[in-house]
């Protein structure tokens, strides 16, 4: 497959999969989805790999959710490569892959890129780095994973704050948060999650399946949650709610969401 959307690579065991569309800060359309989850699958069949790094191009933005401009010029975020919409087995495949996969958060996680890093098994962030979640606010939202697995990360209040008042959090708040595991300066985000790759490369393959799994079986549930979820949110995204907060990103305004109280 020709990646147009993502890099990867292959370095002291760990693939690195980079999210390239920094014009976009690094918002995720069908195109890039698919070449993700085709990337995330490639390491998994690849036994030179021990560890998946997932990050983003630059260091404005790992991810900042779906494209909102390429919804408000198209009317949608486009499909795969095989015509479907497959963040749900992106999401699937994060959690499945039997090796660890590190978020190098190397500028804003915001909505959909935030659930991305809250499902990866470990997070090292930038010192830049800011965490937050912006569906409600462009009439979207997560009823999955992004809701129910944060909350067993950083507890129920805390999850309930990030999703109902969408505020952006910095990486200090994210780490005394449980939201990330280390901060490190921006120059040295790469090193570092390298090198928390090499230490994985030194242990059993085997054992680490296994634990994966183990971690997974808690929460396995919040997938069938979550595939609930997004088939309302896609009937809910053409409603006239939805079009308001599309409407009102791409004009760079408020939403009025009152009439629909």
């Amino acid at each position: 497959m020709s990646y147009a959307d993502v890099l990867y690579r292959v370095e002291s065991g760990s693939a690195v999969i980079t999210i390239n569309r920094p014009d976009r800060m690094n918002a995720f359309r069908g195109r890039t989805v698919g070449e993700l989850l085709h990337a995330v699958k490639r390491a998994w069949a690849d036994p030179a790999v021990a560890c998946v790094i997932l990050t983003g191009a630059g260091d404005r933005a790992f991810c900042a959710g779906g494209d909102q401009k390429e919804y408000a010029e198209t009317g949608g975020y486009g499909t795969s490569e095989n015509g479907l919409w497959e963040l749900e087995e992106l999401h699937q495949a994060l959690r499945g892959v039997p090796k660890p996969v590190i978020a190098a958060v190397n500028g804003i996680a915001i909505g959909g890129g935030h659930v991305l890093q809250v499902i990866c098994d470990v997070t090292i962030a930038a010192e830049h780095a800011r965490f937050g979640q912006a569906g409600p606010r462009v009439a979207s939202f997560d009823a999955g994973l992004g809701t129910a697995y944060l909350a067993r990360v950083v507890g129920e209040k805390r999850a309930r704050e990030i999703w109902f008042f969408c505020r952006q959090y910095d990486a200090r708040t994210a780490l005394d948060w449980g939201l990330v595991n280390k901060i490190v300066p921006g120059e040295r985000l790469l090193e570092e999650a390298l090198a928390w790759g090499r230490e994985a490369a030194a242990l059993s393959p085997t054992a680490i399946r296994f634990l994966k799994a183990s971690f997974n079986a808690d929460t396995d549930h919040v997938l069938g949650q979550g595939r609930i979820a997004f088939a309302g949110l896609d009937a809910f995204s053409h409603s006239p709610e939805a079009e308001e907060g599309h409407r009102a990103f791409a004009e760079k305004r408020p939403p009025d969401f009152s009439r629909f109280r």
